[in-house]
């Protein structure tokens, strides 16, 4: 089975001594050896991100940022660039989030600029693409979120489009008041988006769930073969709350590996 992403985002939220705190916590709660089937990821506000860099120390937590503009360099007043990431050691960088593009004007032509310095600078884009209530009730959700994919990968290869992640976040399961996305929801618009990724010549580009993540719906999502991981919000505020979801993704992950070893058994 392919590797499977398992991370959080915590949007604004948590000051250095709680990411420090966090981060500690959760290395007490993580299994012993995840090994190569597992990535686990945070991604902490930036002023954060030295703080999680030194917590993390040797554990098999890979570290993201929120944002980050286009240029190397210039006068952005407020803004992050790659090179200023690259002090922290970042590993992957969230691009083109929902409330990125609702609340600070994100357009799909600065989010396939962004793709472009990050990949320049060796870090992994992991593109958020997401539904509207409208375009879901229109039964547009896969053209919505295919197109998303197109212009941010434009003008990629598709050895650049294979160094990325997608993150599937329907708008409408989104927040505090989100209804997350069945398992049925999910895969139509998963297979959607790997199908995008093959004609972009990725075929193996990881593409995650994310939208109202929880305790009750992990398990099913993780079992759901076109998903390739999850990125959780609230739920995975807490250590422990992050630590249960892993184990019950990994849980059903380990059960499904068994069942597939069984029937390769089997049949040969």
């Amino acid at each position: 089975m392919s590797t499977f992403w398992i991370g959080t985002g915590w949007k604004m939220n948590k000051t250095v001594a709680e990411t420090r705190r966090y981060i500690a916590d959760l290395r007490t709660r993580l299994p012993a050896d995840i090994g190569d089937d597992y990535a686990l990821f945070v991604i902490p506000p930036f002023t954060a991100l030295a703080a999680a860099r030194e917590a993390i120390g040797t554990t098999p937590l890979l570290l993201g940022a929120q944002n980050m503009h286009w240029a190397d360099a210039g006068a952005y007043t407020g803004e992050i660039s790659a090179s200023m990431l690259d002090e922290f050691d970042i590993d992957l960088v969230e691009l083109g989030h929902s409330e990125r593009r609702e609340y600070f004007g994100e357009t799909d032509e600065t989010i396939n600029m962004k793709v472009k310095t990050a990949l320049r600078h060796g870090l992994k884009p992991l593109l958020c693409v997401g539904d509207s209530a409208g375009e879901r009730a229109a039964g547009a959700s896969a053209e919505a979120v295919t197109r998303q994919v197109k212009l941010a990968f434009s003008g990629l290869c598709g050895s650049e489009v294979g160094r990325c992640l997608v993150a599937y976040e329907p708008i409408w399961a989104i927040g505090e008041a989100g209804v997350p996305a069945t398992a049925e929801e999910a895969r139509e618009v998963h297979v959607a988006l790997h199908a995008t990724l093959s004609e972009l010549g990725a075929p193996l580009v990881p593409v995650l769930y994310g939208g109202s993540v929880n305790p009750d719906n992990a398990a099913v999502l993780a079992a759901e073969p076109t998903i390739d991981g999850l990125f959780i919000g609230r739920a995975a505020w807490t250590p422990a709350g992050f630590a249960s979801l892993i184990s019950k993704a990994i849980a059903v992950r380990e059960r499904m590996g068994r069942i597939a070893s069984s029937s390769a058994v089997a049949v040969g």
